[in-house]
């Protein structure tokens, strides 16, 4: 059944590379919602419904409605949908990225334009603004929408900063306050499983503290701006299972250190070559719990970070 319902949306790092595109050519980055999204979808299968309350024709009572168009609740209807926007937006003329099923490109002598879904979510990238607006009015056409002009949020990330985000997740774990801290995490803070509670009072205590709800709102922002928390990130993830005190204080110690820097930018653009570099280190056996040794991998576009995969190698 998944293969049926399944929908891909667009991938963050994507985001962050056509970001760098943009900024290093000083293209024009629009912004558009598709307006009651999942009733656009068309239905390949026979789907069935009850009439629906208050619209049961008398004269047909005990009979049921048959879906010529999918509507919200069905498990197909996200998929539905990316279906019939890949298809309308071929119809314009762009053309799939066979890497990212929901980044699009259409090129016309020098005009170039990028599309990027994100369900409901339409970002436009281009440098020719009069075949933008063509974009734009052909969408218009086919779909409800909503013009939001020029780029300023992208999926909860403000374009010049990040730092509504940041303040939210300070203020969920009741840390808008807290001290700012200088680091990520203490180069002296060793995190080992001996560290994670062993009596039952300790388990009790630390089931009450949101360690997997704050290692995910850390993750949301590493991938989306802040790169420089990854490792720290990494280390603290691994204990999710039964953190200890010793795991909650470096993670409170990595919200800290967004307070800090929460109005930091990721910048792009520049005078560099538009190219993609990778760097890559490791460690030797400094993992204390399984004596592995951590590597990174991290990419870059205009000398800016654009991926950074922290690991462990045997």
């Amino acid at each position: 059944m998944e293969m049926f319902t399944f929908s891909p949306v667009a991938m963050l790092k994507s985001i962050q590379i056509l970001l760098a595109i943009f900024a290093y050519h000083d293209y024009e980055v629009w912004q558009m919602d598709v307006k009651t999204v999942f009733v656009n979808g068309n239905l390949s299968e026979d789907v069935y419904m009850t009439q629906p309350e208050g619209f049961v024709d008398p004269q047909n009572a005990g009979k049921v409605c048959k879906l010529l168009k999918s509507i919200y609740g069905l498990k197909q209807v996200s998929r539905s949908w990316n279906l019939c926007f890949d298809e309308v937006i071929k119809g314009f003329g762009f053309i799939k990225n066979v890497e990212e099923p929901c980044v699009y490109k259409k090129v016309s002598g020098s005009t170039l334009v990028f599309l990027v879904l994100y369900v409901d979510d339409i970002l436009l990238i281009g440098n020719d603004i009069p075949m933008l607006e063509a974009v734009k009015d052909s969408l218009r056409k086919s779909f409800s929408m909503k013009d939001l002009g020029e780029g300023a949020y992208i999926w909860g990330i403000k374009i010049y900063r990040d730092s509504t985000y940041i303040d939210k997740v300070l203020k969920r774990f009741n840390m808008p306050d807290s001290k700012k801290g200088f680091l990520p995490m203490s180069p002296s803070m060793i995190l080992r499983k001996t560290r994670c509670p062993s009596t039952t009072d300790e388990k009790n205590r630390m089931s009450e503290i949101p360690y997997a709800s704050a290692i995910r709102s850390i993750m949301y922002a590493m991938i989306c701006t802040r790169l420089d928390v990854s490792f720290a990130l990494s280390v603290t993830s691994r204990y999710q299972s039964c953190p200890g005190e010793g795991h909650w204080i470096t993670v409170k110690n990595i919200l800290k250190y967004l307070r800090r820097t929460k109005y930091a930018f990721l910048v792009f653009g520049g005078e560099e070559e538009l190219v993609i570099k990778g760097y890559t280190d490791a460690g030797f056996q400094t993992d204390k719990d399984d004596s592995r040794s951590p590597d990174l991998y991290s990419a870059s576009m205009v000398e800016r970070l654009v991926g950074r995969v922290p690991s462990k190698i045997l």
